[in-house]
C-alpha cells in the first residue's frame, strides 16, 4: 500500500492563520457573502473536530465545524472544507472528512448538514436534504442542502430553519 502523501491530525492553534489563508485562497472574498458563512460568523467552531492536512509542514487542507440546529434539532454545520488549489483530487479533502465525522459521531453528535455539491459528498454518505425540510436563512439553492446522519433516524426530526448554536464570540 502506497504512503499517504499527507497526514491528517487535528488543527493546531498555532495554524489557525494557515487555515484562514487557505480559505481565502480556495474560496476568494466571495466567501464571507455565502449564507454558510453568516451561520458561522461571530461565532467559534469546535476545535475537537478541526482537521489539518498537511504534507510536511506545508498546509494542504483543513475542515471545520459549528454547532447549529435545524428546527430545534442539534446538529453540525460542516464547512468550510478546503484543499489546496494544487492538491485537488488526492483524497485530502476525503480523508479530512471522513476523519472528522468519525470523530463526531465517537463525540456523541448525531447529525451533519451542509451547503456543497451533492456528487462530491455522497462519496462520505451525504444525501440531499427532501426539498423544504431544511431552511437556511439566506438565498442557498435547495437542491445543495445535504445532510449525513450519525445516528439512525437522526434527520427524521429536524425540519425547519438552520441557526447557529453555541455561544457567540466575545
Amino acid at each position: 500500500m502506497l504512503k499517504q502523501p499527507f497526514h491528517v491530525a487535528l488543527e493546531a492553534p498555532h495554524q489557525a492563520q494557515l487555515v484562514e489563508e487557505l480559505n481565502d485562497r480556495a474560496f476568494g472574498p466571495g466567501r464571507f457573502a455565502k449564507t454558510a458563512h453568516r451561520l458561522r460568523e461571530g461565532r467559534k467552531g469546535l476545535p475537537e473536530l478541526s482537521y489539518v492536512a498537511t504534507d510536511g509542514d506545508v498546509l494542504c487542507g483543513s475542515v471545520r465545524y459549528w454547532p447549529v440546529t435545524i428546527g430545534g434539532v442539534p446538529a453540525l454545520l460542516l464547512g468550510p472544507l478546503a484543499v489546496h488549489p494544487e492538491r485537488q483530487n488526492q483524497g485530502i479533502g476525503r480523508s479530512l472528512m471522513q476523519q472528522s465525522l468519525e470523530r463526531a459521531a465517537e463525540l456523541g453528535h448525531r447529525l451533519v448538514v451542509l451547503v456543497g455539491d451533492p456528487p462530491y459528498y455522497a462519496r462520505v454518505g451525504f444525501a440531499p436534504a427532501p426539498q423544504g425540510q431544511v431552511i437556511f436563512p439566506g438565498p442557498v439553492d435547495p437542491a445543495r442542502i445535504l445532510f449525513k446522519e450519525l445516528a439512525p433516524g437522526a434527520f427524521s426530526n429536524a425540519r425547519g430553519l438552520v441557526k447557529p448554536a453555541g455561544k457567540p464570540i466575545g
